[in-house]
C-alpha cells in the first residue's frame, strides 16, 4: 500500500488555552515533520470566523510553509471561490510559484452560500448500491448530513457579508474555474475579445484540484476539465461515494490527466494503543458540534474538557456521522480502515487530517501512521 500516497490537510487548529500564533508555529513544524515522514502533500484549508481555527488564508500560509520546507508539495484544500475573483486567485498562487516553482497544488472549492447537496441517485460502486449504511466492502456510509441550517444561519450571513464587498455577487463556479484555467494557460479572452496576461501567474507550474462533497457541480467541473478531484469523507461521509462516481462519470481526458485521479480525505487519530488514541480524540465531538451549530469551531478541547461537555441527544445526533467515521486506534487499526476507504472509493491517494489538543500528540499520530503505511 506504500504506493498509495498519503497527504496532510491542516486547518491550523487552536487548542484551548493556546493562541493563534502558537497554532501557526505548530502547523509549520508539522509540515516540516510531514516532509520527513514521507507525506506527499501538505494542504491548508480556508475557514473564517472560527475561534478555534487560524487557517484563514491558504496563500499566506503556503508562502510561510514553502520557505520552511523544500520537497513536499504544498497547496490549498481549498481556496473558497465564492468571495474572490479568478484573477486574485491566480495572482496569489503565481507569486508563490515564482519563488517555489513546481511545488504548488491549487485546490478550488465552492462557497458563498451555493447549494452543497445534489439530487443524484444513490452512488453505485462496482455495480452495487450502498446497503444498510455500508459500502460493499463494509465501509460505513452514514445518512447524508444536510447543511441547510448552516447556510440559513445568521452567522453564515455575517461571514458572507464581511467577506464580500457590498452588492457583490459570486461568479458562477463553472465559469470561474474556466477563467482560472484560461488565466493560468494564457488563453483568457474577455467577451469583447481583450486578452489578459497575469504576471506572475500565467504559466505557473501548479497542479489544479477541485474539492467536492457530492456528485454535483464540483465533481462535474473537475471531470469535464480533466482535473484532479478530492472527495471529502471527513466532512461529508454520506456522499463520498456519490462524489467519486460523479467525478469519474464526468471525466474527459485533458493535457493534465489521461484518466481520473481521486484523493479522499479521512479524519484520523493514531496512538500506541487504542485506548490512548480514543482519549486523544475525545475533543472531536464537541469541536464538530460547534461547527455544525454555526457557533464556529471552538478551540480544540482537552480530553478532560471534552468529558465534562453536557451532551444532549440532539447534540449526539448532530455529530454522529462525523464521529462514527473518524478512524481512531493504533497505526495498524487505522491503516486497515484507510485501506477499506481506498478500496470502497477507488482512491488514488488519501488525505489525512488529525487534530489533537497537544501538538506533540498530533505529530506522533502522523509519524506512527506513516511508519505503518510504509511497511504495507
Amino acid at each position: 500500500m506504500a504506493t498509495i500516497p498519503l497527504a496532510v490537510l491542516d486547518l491550523v487548529p487552536i487548542s484551548s488555552g493556546s493562541t493563534a500564533g502558537q497554532a501557526l508555529r505548530n502547523s509549520i513544524d508539522l509540515a516540516q515533520q510531514a516532509e520527513r515522514f514521507g507525506y506527499a502533500r501538505y494542504w491548508f484549508a480556508e475557514h473564517h470566523l472560527n475561534p478555534g481555527v487560524a487557517g484563514t488564508s491558504p496563500a499566506v500560509l503556503l508562502a510561510l510553509t514553502a520557505s520552511a520546507t523544500s520537497t513536499i508539495r504544498i497547496g490549498s484544500g481549498a481556496v473558497q471561490l465564492g468571495h474572490r475573483t479568478a484573477l486574485s486567485t491566480v495572482e496569489e498562487f503565481g507569486l508563490i510559484d515564482a519563488l517555489h516553482p513546481g511545488r504548488l497544488d491549487l485546490g478550488l472549492g465552492r462557497s458563498g452560500g451555493r447549494p452543497t447537496e445534489s439530487n443524484r441517485e444513490p452512488a453505485l460502486v462496482g455495480g452495487a448500491t450502498v446497503v444498510d449504511g455500508r459500502a460493499p466492502n463494509g465501509l460505513l456510509i452514514p445518512p447524508k448530513f444536510s447543511f441547510a441550517h448552516l447556510l440559513a444561519s445568521p452567522r453564515f450571513a455575517l461571514q458572507k457579508a464581511l467577506l464580500q464587498l457590498p452588492g457583490a455577487r459570486s461568479q458562477n463556479y463553472t465559469e470561474q474555474v474556466g477563467d482560472i484555467l484560461d488565466l493560468l494557460y494564457g488563453t483568457y479572452r474577455s467577451p469583447e475579445g481583450e486578452e489578459a496576461h497575469v504576471v506572475p501567474g500565467e504559466g505557473a507550474q501548479v497542479q489544479i484540484w477541485i474539492l467536492g462533497s457530492s456528485g454535483g457541480e464540483s465533481a462535474s467541473v473537475a471531470g469535464a476539465n480533466g482535473l484532479r478531484f478530492a472527495a471529502n469523507y471527513h466532512v461529508s461521509p454520506g456522499s463520498v461515494l456519490e462524489a467519486a462516481e460523479g467525478y469519474r462519470a464526468a471525466f474527459r481526458p485533458s493535457a493534465e490527466l489521461d484518466r481520473p485521479y481521486v484523493s479522499v480525505s479521512a479524519d484520523v487519530v493514531v496512538a500506541e494503543t487504542e485506548a490512548a488514541a480514543r482519549e486523544l480524540a475525545a475533543g472531536y465531538g464537541p469541536w464538530v458540534r460547534s461547527i455544525r451549530t454555526a457557533e464556529g469551531a471552538i478551540p480544540f478541547p482537552t480530553p478532560a474538557e471534552a468529558r465534562a461537555f453536557p451532551w444532549s441527544e440532539p447534540d449526539r445526533e448532530l455529530v454522529a456521522d462525523r464521529v462514527d467515521t473518524q478512524f481512531v486506534g493504533t497505526a495498524g487499526q487505522v491503516a486497515d480502515q484507510l485501506e477499506q476507504l481506498r478500496e470502497a472509493t477507488g482512491a488514488d491517494e488519501l488525505i489525512i487530517t488529525t487534530i489533537t489538543h497537544d501538538h506533540a500528540d498530533r505529530v506522533r499520530s502522523y509519524r506512527l501512521l506513516a511508519d505503518e503505511w510504509s511497511r504495507r
